[in-house]
């Protein structure tokens, strides 16, 4: 499978382009420059057939107008199954970060998280609604998977599954954490700190009176 990545330089959001040699390609996302997608379309000989949509932040559709007029191509914001000349696709639901939150996997080779499943983190949201979206849908795939997330660098399933602090604790490998923390003047319990895409890390957050959040971690008040 051929990929091409563009990242915004300020939004750190990742916009791809996948495809066959001489066959179909489809986008994934649109909150990058595009001109590098374009490119890698007219190098390798492909002809784009859809534009994969994780969810609608502006962040990650900012240029899909564009990239629809350009090939006249539909967008895909649904779970389901596809197949474009041998260029398999199935959308699996993923909310938490977003209700209409998707990920598609291409192929045997890779899955494209948008902002559900990063290196060593995951997307703020519904704790819950998160947790069963990585756990019981993303970590169902193959260790060797690669994934695309929507911001930053790519992983794999099996990285995540061992190292990212999310899932360790989610898992059992390790127990919540205990340190006591301030946000917004409101006392929490620090139960998960992680690395984040924008280097200030993201928290698992669980308040005194028993409701949880995730967030980045410039808000956290520590020590």
């Amino acid at each position: 499978m051929l990929v091409e990545r563009s990242m915004h330089p300020d939004w750190l959001s990742n916009a791809y382009v996948l495809a066959i040699e001489d066959g179909p390609a489809l986008f994934v996302d649109s909150g990058a420059d595009i001109a590098p997608l374009v490119e890698a379309v007219d190098r390798w000989r492909a002809t784009p057939v859809a534009i994969l949509r994780t969810h609608a932040h502006h962040d990650h559709v900012v240029n899909e107008d564009e990239l629809a007029r350009r090939y006249s191509v539909p967008v895909v914001a649904e779970a389901g199954e596809w197949d474009w000349d041998g260029l398999r696709v199935r959308g699996l639901a993923t909310p938490g970060h977003s209700d209409d939150g998707l990920s598609f996997v291409v192929g045997d080779d890779l899955v494209a998280t948008g902002d559900t499943l990063f290196r060593d983190a995951v997307g703020g949201g519904d704790v819950e609604v998160v947790r069963r979206s990585v756990m019981d849908v993303l970590l169902s795939l193959p260790d060797e998977m690669r994934v695309l997330p929507g911001h930053t660098d790519d992983t794999t399933i099996g990285r995540e599954r061992e190292s990212n602090p999310f899932v360790r604790v989610w898992s059992g490998a390790e127990p919540e954490g205990t340190e006591r923390v301030r946000v917004g003047g409101r006392d929490a319990t620090l139960v998960v700190w992680s690395p984040d895409y924008d280097g200030k890390g993201k928290a698992w957050l669980r308040y005194d009176d028993g409701s949880e959040a995730t967030v980045g971690g410039s808000r956290v008040e520590r020590g």
